[in-house]
């Protein structure tokens, strides 16, 4: 799913993951001490580990019922998720009908955020009966046997049905593991027929879809039921009694027919007004979702690339400044439900915010930064005013509306009084290139680019060769700090000529010719026969 080295930054979470891990190792009862014991045997010792899991819990039933602690549920897990190695794992695929294995590495930040959400899912598959095998894969100390199983990312999550592997792709809260498993080992929906049975849910699921069907048959329940096996996401349950209903969804209109979808946060209950048909339930789904303001995560954060809500206001700030602007961000939200996605994201966690961030030329800042995005035409734009809530929601009117000006990075501007080869930036772009009378030779350069390097030499050669000529100038831009939306260069170095009467059409130079190459061309283009004394190239 995502490869990543082991950086310094990555320390804390490491040590972190090890002690976790020093709870999650799993008691496992398949290797033998010279690795030549027969299955029934390693079998025989899964049935005793889950035995003694019953026993627990019967013990436990017999007392107070006292919900159990975060140390706990990781303590009981360590029986159910099996600890797959290089001698085990074709047996243990082979002989289970269905076998979830997640892939790790130690000193993966995101193996160790999900590493407790799995350890939950396993507890909570094993009350539910689930015939699912949850197992891990130090991928770090197996390498073969992870690359057979075709993982190569950390985490990777891989579902085996009879041998057979598919990818993992639901959410990666203990939540939605559980209910992507269900629905992928038969459970697509779930039938509630009384008020208790209702009430019990509610105490488990945070978000759910719910179906109301005088009777189970026809075409709008063949419909449901084909969305909530193609959803992988959100738990669909349905019901029969009006009673029943209304303790899932107290808003509920008495009909025949009712689809709403419910979610624990203040906007809780959205009613569906479609037709039944698949596919636009699956879109009301997905456009209605998410929370009024999504806390981005590693582990939510491809969920909220991939939503289909193109409009995306991002807030960067740290986390006392969020606790004072949520409520506020909230009202804004409301106003734009289902057109605009608002998403905070913690300014000091480097990995989520610096990304986006030095797109806009902000990766150092320290203050609170709102920005948006549009997806379908991949342009970005940033709140230049103070970010109060009346700016906020001012701002994300305009890229509703479409009223926004696009946001280009520039550096500061330069002082080239002293410079043979003009310095660009995205601020100075049209005046220094675009707009002036004069031919351009413009290099295009990376700081990170190796090849730059020879470049830029033949360009302070060149300058220095036709110094005298007051209709060309010599530039560059380093691509990576600037932008402007006449510059779409994805190769670097790359050498563009600028002729003065055509600065719409750019013409691309090799950047392999020669020194004299290069002459050759400028002379035939500015009209000028080498008349001013040059030096040698």
């Amino acid at each position: 799913m995502f490869a990543a080295k082991p950086t310094s930054r990555f320390v804390y979470l490491t040590v972190t993951l090890l002690l976790l891990l020093s709870f999650f190792v799993s008691i496992t009862a398949y290797e033998t001490s010279d690795g030549n014991g027969d299955g029934e045997d390693e079998f025989e010792g899964i049935e005793e580990l889950i035995a003694l899991d019953e026993e627990e819990e019967s013990q436990q039933n017999q007392g107070s019922h006292v919900k159990s602690t975060e140390a706990e549920v990781i303590v009981k897990a360590q029986r159910i998720v099996l600890e797959l190695n290089s001698d085990n794992t074709k047996r243990i695929i082979d002989g289970n009908e269905y076998v979830l294995v997640l892939g790790y590495a130690p000193w993966c930040p995101r193996s160790a955020e999900l590493m407790p959400q799995f350890a939950e899912a396993a507890t909570s598959l094993k009350e539910l009966g689930s015939p699912l095998l949850m197992s891990k894969l130090d991928a770090e100390r197996h390498p073969k046997t992870a690359s057979s199983l075709g993982i190569s990312g950390f985490p990777t999550l891989l579902l085996f049905t009879n041998g057979t592997s598919q990818p993992y792709t639901g959410g990666f809260s203990s939540e939605e593991i559980v209910i992507w498993v269900r629905k992928k080992t038969g459970v697509p929906v779930i039938r509630i027929n009384s008020v208790t049975e209702a009430e019990e849910f509610l105490k488990k699921h945070h978000m759910f879809a719910i179906g109301l069907f005088k009777k189970f048959v026809g075409r709008e329940y063949e419909e449901f039921v084909k969305a909530a096996t193609s959803h992988n996401e959100i738990q669909f349950v349905e019901v029969n009694d009006i009673e029943v209903a209304k303790v899932l969804f107290p808003n509920i209109k008495p009909n025949s027919l009712f689809l709403g979808l419910v979610k624990s946060e203040m906007e809780r209950y959205t009613t569906y007004e479609g037709t039944f048909e698949m596919d636009q339930i699956l879109d009301f789904l997905d456009y209605n979702k998410f929370p009024l303001v999504t806390i981005l995560t590693e582990l939510n954060s491809i969920k909220v690339y991939s939503s289909p809500v193109k409009f995306q206001v991002f807030v960067f700030a740290k986390a006392d400044a969020f606790k004072n602007l949520l409520k506020l961000l909230q009202d804004v939200a409301r106003k734009f439900v289902s057109k605009i996605m608002i998403v905070y994201v913690d300014i000091t966690e480097d990995n989520l915010a610096k990304p986006f961030l030095t797109l806009f030329g902000l990766e150092d800042s320290e203050d609170t930064i709102v920005t948006a995005f549009d997806n379908k035409i991949s342009s970005k734009y940033l709140l230049e005013s103070d970010p109060t809530p009346s700016k906020i929601e001012e701002f994300c009117s305009g890229l509703l509306q479409g009223t926004l000006s696009p946001h280009f990075r520039s550096q500061a501007i330069p002082d080239n009084k002293e410079e043979s080869v003009q310095i660009v930036v995205g601020k100075t772009f049209d005046n220094l290139v675009l707009s002036g009378d004069k031919n351009v030779l413009l290099e295009v350069y990376s700081p990170w680019c190796i090849d730059c390097e020879t470049t830029s030499k033949q360009m302070k050669k060149l300058a220095k060769h036709f110094k005298g000529l007051d209709n060309l100038i010599f530039a560059r831009i380093d691509a990576s700090a600037n932008e402007h939306p006449k510059l779409k260069v994805d190769d670097y170095p790359t050498l563009l000529f600028y002729k003065a009467d055509d600065k719409s059409n750019p013409i691309k130079l090799s950047t392999k010719s020669s020194s004299k190459d290069l002459a050759a061309f400028i002379n035939k283009n500015i009209g000028v026969q080498d008349q001013v004394s040059k030096d040698e190239l």
